[in-house]
């Protein structure tokens, strides 16, 4: 009896610490699995506060690379790397080891943009400085030119009245009808039915700003009924043509030198009676000009 008793002791007392380890047991396994959820909402929201570092320093760098008037690799290179470690970041697993490298990672980067943010702030002073030094450089370029064009026309135009004055001039110019006799003797006559030839005569006058040399002169003498005559040649310059009826071709020496040149009459026909003009051009400029009548 005594011995029954003994035994539904012991079974007691076995139970019980059966029941406290279970009751023990119980509640170190709860507590494990609330330290990890607490322990998973604690990477998660630590990812998460990664995730959204990374994001705004992206958008730092867009900002950068957007400012940049010229394109920055370096700028671009690093936006890249940390959209990849992002994209990393998304499919990881939520472990302490994990997080720990991202941040790791983060703050490696985070020191790479402020380095490079710096290094492009510094870019864009000097670009600035670049752009304003360039524009005071055209400035003056544009005024040097202005300075230039207005030498050469002033130089263009000095150069036209010199031109202009050096070139020949003639003074009295004059036509009339002549008789030649066999003596050569020359006879002048109103009379165009009488007339052998036609004789121009005029003056070239001293210019000492002429060089001196073999010249030229273009003699045109035009009849009643406008008629060029004598050789009635032609002459191109530019797109003006000139007839002329002969090339008075002389000498000159810096003085005056009188000139007398002849037109003879056809010999099918005497000489119209009428106004007869009579001009001298130097190459395409008119220097002179008279008329004269034959009866």
């Amino acid at each position: 009896m005594e011995s029954s008793q003994k035994s539904g002791i012991g079974l007691k007392v076995g139970l019980g610490i059966l029941l406290v380890l279970f009751l023990g047991t119980a509640f170190y396994a709860s507590k494990l699995y609330s330290d990890k959820q607490e322990t998973e909402k604690v990477l998660i929201s630590e990812k998460q506060q990664v995730m959204k570092d990374l994001s705004n320093m992206a958008k730092d760098y867009d900002a950068a690379i957007a400012e940049g008037e010229r394109t920055n690799q370096d700028l671009i290179d690093a936006r890249e790397r940390i959209q990849n470690l992002m994209d990393s970041l998304k499919v990881s697993q939520n472990s302490v080891n994990s997080l720990w490298r991202y941040r790791k990672k983060y703050l490696a980067l985070q020191e790479e943009m402020e380095i490079l943010l710096e290094e492009n702030d510094r870019l864009k002073v000097e670009n600035e400085l670049l752009a304003v030094s360039l524009d005071s450089t055209q400035v003056q370029l544009k005024e040097r030119t202005m300075f230039t064009d207005s030498l050469l026309v002033q130089n263009t135009e000095l150069a036209n009245v010199v031109e202009d004055a050096a070139a020949l001039q003639t003074v009295g110019l004059k036509g009339l009808g002549v008789i030649e006799r066999r003596s050569g003797k020359q006879i002048p006559t109103e009379r165009a039915r009488r007339s052998d030839k036609i004789k121009i005569c005029f003056t070239v006058a001293k210019n000492a700003l002429t060089e001196a040399g073999d010249k030229e002169l273009y003699v045109q003498v035009i009849d009643p009924k406008n008629n060029v005559l004598g050789s009635n040649g032609q002459v191109q310059f530019d797109d003006q043509v000139l007839n002329y009826s002969l090339i008075s071709r002389f000498n000159y020496e810096n003085r005056n030198l009188d000139i007398c040149e002849y037109i003879s009459a056809s010999d099918e026909s005497k000489f119209e009676e009428g106004r007869y003009r009579v001009n001298v051009f130097n190459d395409k400029e008119l220097i002179s000009a008279s008329e004269f009548v034959l009866k």
